[in-house]
């Protein structure tokens, strides 16, 4: 989905030149360390923790960082999270999933809404936007790992199900329940990817002007400043032209 890569980017961009790099390892950590607490603490034995541990490194986690918050899940004194996920609308009537991991959920709740209603958005129920999107698994690439064809044909072996490729890279999708062995097949043909991750993935799309992409932006920055926000993700589009002016 192009609004989705468009996002992705804006956010990669962005993080590299953020002081939110603390805030987004503090986020990963804690994907680590519930995952190695839900299952074994050896990544290889356990999918979520060895995708979680694999975004991790993309995003230049230390070692040591990624081993102390598996270490705290199976030291017992992790702290006990819910994983709840909210959903919206944002300004020009974008639809807004909010990932989040809390050990207090009246809290989260609150503040979300509270996010939602001075951004210009409005918290709905439960499934409000979600049938607009599809759980997926998304595997990146840089370009220069080969042209369309090959990796193409890649991902076919592997079992993915589709491929965006562009001057940015390779993105691959597959089924949800087969990321794991999916991303796994491509590193035997490919090498290691960009990021390895589960996904929302819109269906439909909302078109945004530059002053509508500026609202959204402030609101979805908003969120992501939470530290229970684990991931936001929205179903925009927008020209290249006013991607360019951002």
């Amino acid at each position: 989905m192009a609004g989705h890569s468009k996002w992705a980017n804006i956010q990669h961009r962005k993080g590299r030149q953020d002081a939110a790099r603390s805030k987004l390892f503090s986020k990963l950590s804690k994907e680590i360390t519930v995952a190695a607490k839900m299952g074994d603490p050896d990544p290889e034995k356990n999918p979520r923790l060895r995708l979680a541990v694999k975004e991790a490194k993309s995003n230049s986690v230390p070692k040591d960082v990624i081993d102390r918050a598996i270490k705290k899940a199976t030291g017992g004194d992790a702290e006990n999270y819910d994983e709840i996920r909210y959903e919206g609308y944002g300004p020009n009537g974008v639809a807004v999933i909010v990932e989040t991991m809390t050990d207090n959920k009246n809290r989260t709740a609150s503040t979300v809404r509270s996010t939602f209603s001075k951004n210009g958005g409005n918290l709905g129920e439960t499934g409000s936007v979600g049938f607009m999107f599809e759980r997926k698994g998304e595997v990146t690439y840089p370009a220069e790992v080969g042209d369309a064809d090959t990796v193409m044909m890649a991902a076919i072996e592997a079992g993915a199900e589709d491929v965006e490729s562009s001057e940015d890279g390779h993105v691959i999708y597959c089924a949800d329940t087969d990321l794991n062995e999916v991303s796994t097949a491509l590193e035997g043909e490919l090498g290691e990817s960009e990021s390895t991750k589960l996904i929302w993935k819109p269906t439909t799309t909302t078109e945004l002007d530059l002053e509508g992409m500026q609202k959204l932006m402030k609101l979805v920055d908003a969120l992501e400043d939470d530290d229970d926000v684990q991931r936001v993700t929205t179903n925009f589009e927008a020209s290249d032209e006013v991607m360019a002016q951002l």
